[in-house]
């Protein structure tokens, strides 16, 4: 099971408001990510000086968009590109967050504390990453997020801009709905932060925020799905 790391020494700040920005500032330790998440808060950096990444700003979208469990869409092309892919976890989770944190990436957020936050995370068995693999062993597109009982919070996806790589991203997607589904998903809660056009058409939706709050509440109540559970966490570095 994963490891609990110390509280945090932060008081974290209401979602009361109607802004998707909380707050600025506080640290990225484990207990204070869990600790952000476990209130419907996530990190994400703002760009306020040259483009760059400088501020530590934490959010809570109003409304936040979340994948129902029964109501992802896949086409019949999505559906066989899932054959195309061998699905694995957690077997090359820095690859994955590098990947994501492209700089070439369009919206590319992730910094290096950021990445280096989330791997500490994975070490102690709360960060996963779900990867998409072809049969002669490239990584083709994946996805990483927390998992924290019943919630698996997504924090981002990519994949592999050759032609090899096309869907990857998608079927790492359905695989991970589907490991949510498994034993027992009443009360899951697949959070994607925000919707998109793109993520819609996968069948995300936006709800309130006090509504997501309140599933996030039952959520954090549920043991951990079978395909994270299993998985050791590593002592930290």
């Amino acid at each position: 099971m994963p490891v609990e790391p110390p509280p945090t020494r932060w008081e974290l700040p209401s979602t009361s408001g109607d802004d998707d920005l909380v707050a600025f500032g506080a640290d990225l330790e484990p207990g204070t990510l869990l600790a952000a998440y476990r209130n419907g808060l996530f990190p994400m950096p703002i760009d306020q000086l040259l483009g760059r990444a400088t501020d530590l700003a934490w959010w809570s979208p109003n409304p936040r968009g979340v994948l129902p469990l029964g109501g992802l869409k896949v086409s019949r092309s999505l559906r066989q590109s899932t054959r195309r892919f061998e699905i694995r976890v957690d077997s090359a989770f820095a690859d994955v967050i590098d990947a994501c944190a492209d700089p070439s990436r369009p919206g590319a957020w992730i910094s290096t504390d950021i990445r280096r936050a989330y791997e500490r995370l994975h070490r102690l068995g709360w960060a996963h990453s779900i990867e998409a693999w072809t049969p002669d062993g490239r990584l083709a597109g994946g996805l990483y997020g927390v998992a924290i009982g019943g919630l698996f919070a997504g924090e981002s996806m990519f994949h592999a801009r050759q032609r090899w790589g096309r869907d990857a991203s998608k079927v790492a997607l359905v695989a991970l709905v589907e490991m949510l589904r498994a034993e027992h998903p009443v009360g899951r809660l697949l959070d994607v932060q925000w919707g998109t056009r793109h993520l819609a058409s996968l069948g995300v939706v936006e709800i309130p925020r006090p509504e997501y709050l309140s599933r996030l509440r039952r959520a954090l109540e549920l043991p951990l799905p079978p395909a994270f559970a299993g998985h050791a966490a590593h002592k930290a570095k």
